[in-house]
């Protein structure tokens, strides 16, 4: 009778509940992620000027590698897979790595240096309990954070109508306007609605920015007609190029994707399961989204990463049953063989993508900011992210400032300020002394008491400067910073 309870359980890992316990909390998990999914591939078939048929085979094998890899690491195969309640699909993480390769070297030179990240995120994998401290929050936050602002510009051009700013209808009050209504919609579903509601508040968004849209004539069917109802997506479509400095970029977004996949798994077990990760699921989790990120450049599917967003559903429900989440994965698979699913997808005009992913650009963003303070912010943490944001924003709004640079310079650094960013934190983390605010404190402390005996003061009549006191401001002195 034990036995046949737990294995019917929502709350346990190897639970099968009945299907009408299961069902809706995986159509939330497809809601979740669905938006995530599809925009990546829309974005980069501009970038690079894909073909209508193009653009439909990226969202296809994005929308079927998401499903595919979601159950592999549910189950796992040998030492891949983390084998948590965990879902996995190509996410907006590389998005800005990917529009800076694909506008140099195409969706081909993409695709191969895709290949050898994939193969670098295996070996950070192999190795991870060795470097796992070279990756502290303050790294990985100032990395997620640079993300999300390097996106925001990505929205607002599409709110306008168009991710090139030179189309016909750029910037028209019409665009704006859907875009506006779908931006509110999403705000009005996750801030007012509850349940199924307020977890698909993207969806919600999209749904009401369509509706609106289709009677201003925006939206066009003319590619749904043709396509498919099945169809299985075939062995490298593209040529693979290998270009030195899309290399690069790709294993620095890889690495750092590395960690946030870390922070993922963690959170997951953590509220979720109510225990800490095990070095077996965190290697495996990252062994195995390497292997997917490897083999999906195979079949033009965009790199893989942990989904934030069904991470939240799985801390708020507490549902951790493999087999809630492996429903959510199937439905992604049969999704991902119908062109014809692909192809509605398409339809989505621009200003409605637009309204619906600046939230998540700004979600992005403020999970950078959580990241950071969970380091306490001294004077050197301060330092390691201002000066990486400094220089990964100022270089990406001025790339002539890099114009005398070796050509293999600018194209790693050139229109990626991730990569900046990864590499000014990670470098600074390991070069600057470590000082905590305490340290800091007592420094302070030490230098005010040597500056009043050098004055011929009694150091103990006077109160020392403290980093958590505001203190009395004298006329003219700046009051002290409250950390």
């Amino acid at each position: 009778m034990t036995t046949k309870t737990r294995n019917s359980s929502l709350f346990d890992f190897q639970g099968r509940p009945p299907i009408y316990k299961a069902l809706p909390i995986s159509l939330q998990h497809v809601l979740a992620m669905i938006a995530g999914v599809i925009t990546p591939p829309i974005i980069i078939a501009g970038v690079v000027g894909s073909t209508p048929q193009e653009k439909l085979l990226l969202i296809q094998v994005a929308v079927l590698a998401s499903g595919v890899c979601t159950l592999f690491h549910l189950y796992g195969v040998w030492k891949f897979g983390a084998r948590l309640p965990a879902i996995f699909g190509v996410g907006f993480a590389y998005v800005p790595t990917l529009i800076a390769v694909g506008g140099q070297f195409g969706i081909e030179g993409i695709l191969g240096a895709q290949l050898i990240g994939g193969i670098t995120m295996m070996v950070v994998g192999y190795f991870i309990q060795y470097i796992r401290h070279l990756f502290p929050p303050i790294v990985a936050g100032t990395v997620v954070l640079v993300i999300g602002l390097s996106l925001y510009d990505i929205a607002i051009r599409y709110m306008a109508g168009s991710g090139n700013v030179n189309a016909q209808g750029f910037g028209d009050l019409g665009n704006w306007l859907v875009g506006i209504i779908t931006l509110l919609a999403v705000l009005g579903a996750s801030q007012f609605g509850r349940g199924v509601v307020r977890l698909s508040a993207i969806i919600v968004g999209i749904l009401v920015g369509y509706a609106v849209a289709l009677p201003m004539g925006m939206v066009d069917f003319g590619s749904v007609a043709s396509a498919r109802w099945l169809a299985v997506p075939e062995f490298m479509p593209f040529q693979l190029e290998f270009h030195s400095a899309a290399i690069v970029s790709m294993v620095v977004i890889c690495v750092i994707n590395s960690v946030q996949t870390i922070g993922d798994l963690s959170a997951t077990s953590v509220a979720g399961m109510n225990r800490e990760l095990k070095t077996k699921e965190l290697t495996g989790g990252l062994l195995g989204n390497g292997l997917t990120t490897a083999l999906s450049s195979l079949f033009a599917a965009l790199p893989t990463s942990t989904f934030s967003q069904n991470v939240g559903i799985v801390a708020m429900t507490k549902v951790i049953s493999r087999s809630v989440l492996a429903i959510a994965g199937v439905f992604m698979v049969l999704a991902g063989l119908s062109p014809k699913f692909s192809a509605i997808m398409t339809t989505i005009p621009y200003p409605v993508l637009g309204g619906a992913t600046v939230t998540v650009f700004g979600m992005i963003t403020m999970t950078g900011i959580q990241l950071l303070i969970k380091d306490e912010l001294s004077a050197r943490n301060v330092t390691i992210v201002g000066l990486s944001l400094a220089l990964a924003l100022g270089i990406s709004q001025v790339p002539a400032a890099i114009e005398q640079f070796p050509q293999m310079v600018q194209n790693v650094i050139g229109g990626a300020p991730i990569v900046v960013a990864a590499i000014t934190s990670f470098v600074l983390n390991i070069v600057l002394p470590s000082r905590s605010l305490a340290d800091e404190r007592r420094e302070r402390e030490e230098t005010a008491r040597a500056d009043a005996e050098a004055a011929g003061q009694d150091p103990d009549a006077q109160p020392l400067p403290d980093a958590d006191t505001e203190g009395d401001a004298s006329p003219g002195s700046a009051p002290h910073a409250n950390h």
